[in-house]
This record gives C-alpha cells, sequence and structure tokens, in this order.
C-alpha cells in the first residue's frame, strides 16, 4: 500500500504552494502553544523543494514558534488552573512533571534542550509560565534552541536536495510502515510494563 508515498507526494505539492511560507509559520506558532504537530513535517518539505529558500523558511519557522512559545508562556503564567484539567485529559500531565524536573536541574537551558526533546515544546513554554521563569532569559533560550533545530532540519534538506527528494520518494512507504510498527511495538511494551 502505497499510502505514505501519496502523503509524501501531496506534502511536496503544498510546499510548493505560494502561500506555504504562511502555513508553516500559522503551524510553527500553533505547535509551540498548544497544537500537537511540529512544523518540521513542513519546514523539511519546503526546504527539500526549494533549498535556496531553506535559511528564509527556517527563519520563519524559528520566530513563529518563538511567538508561539510566548503565547505558551503567557497560557501557563495567567491560565495554567484551565490548561491542568487538559493536560491530565490528554495524558500531557506526566510531560509537564518532567520539563517541571528539567527546569529543576537545568534553569535556563531546559528551554534550549526543549528544542530537540521528545517532550513537545508547548509543555515547556507553558511549564516556564507556569513557574514564572524570567521573561527574557527564556525568549533568547527559546531562538536558540528552536533555531538551532530548525535550521539544522532546513540546511540538512536543503544539502540533500533533489537527490534526497528522490532517494525518500521511492524508500518513504517503507519508512512510513517501519515507524508504524515502532510506534505499535513501543506502545505494546509500554502497556506490558505498566501491567507488570
Amino acid at each position: 500500500m502505497r499510502i505514505f508515498s501519496r502523503l509524501y507526494e501531496w506534502v511536496l505539492q503544498l510546499s510548493r504552494h505560494n502561500k506555504a511560507p504562511y502555513y508553516l509559520s500559522g503551524l510553527s506558532f500553533a505547535e509551540s502553544s498548544f497544537f500537537p504537530i511540529p512544523p518540521d513535517v513542513m519546514l523539511a518539505p519546503m526546504s527539500l523543494a526549494r533549498p535556496k529558500k531553506a535559511v528564509w523558511f527556517a527563519f520563519l519557522t524559528t520566530l513563529a514558534s518563538v511567538v508561539g512559545g510566548i503565547a505558551g508562556y503567557l497560557i501557563g503564567t495567567l491560565a495554567f488552573d484551565l490548561v491542568e484539567p487538559l493536560l491530565h485529559q490528554y495524558g500531557y500531565y506526566d510531560r509537564y512533571l518532567k520539563a517541571v524536573d528539567w527546569f529543576d536541574a537545568w534553569g535556563f537551558w531546559a528551554i534550549f534542550l526543549a528544542g530537540f526533546s521528545p517532550i513537545p515544546y508547548k509543555i515547556f513554554t507553558i511549564t516556564a509560565g507556569a513557574i514564572s521563569m524570567a521573561f527574557l532569559p527564556f525568549v533568547i533560550a527559546s531562538f536558540i534552541g528552536r533555531g538551532g533545530r530548525f535550521f539544522l532540519v532546513a540546511l540538512l534538506m536543503a544539502w540533500g536536495g533533489e537527490k534526497m527528494e528522490e532517494k525518500l520518494h521511492h524508500i518513504v512507504d517503507w519508512l512510513g510502515w517501519g515507524l508504524v510498527i515502532l510506534v505499535v511495538a513501543g506502545a505494546a511494551v509500554y502497556k506490558l510494563m505498566g501491567t507488570a
């Protein structure tokens, strides 16, 4: 079944659309404060499709992500009591507690590390507001951490260019199904370990 290659073709087509930078910015903003899908899913194919604009796309993604992070910070500062039940409901509360531990252990560097962490960035932005992290260090660390990640993704894709696009097109179904199998296996192991 060629589900992933069709999806890949669709994302590449979307990434070449003249409004793609707006979609990318919107996704980057939303992911930093409330939305579950990371902007890499648009940034990578956009940088692959238009390598000469990869740096611009990375900058847009970083800027929108940091502005979204500020929104997340404000949510944590002004509305954490409203958000806390949602963290429980959607299974993010353990990640929130992990983010609090990271802040206790590393302070400023927790936001920097969040750019590369498997814990969603929005958890860190909300946590930073909830624990009243100093605002300016929060913004600086966000620019460094998120920028490092997005520029790395964009430049790797631009460097790969058409050759990488062609190779990915041939193996994307294998990669997609392999990821599905890993997620299902991981969930099964997690469930078995939880009942043991």
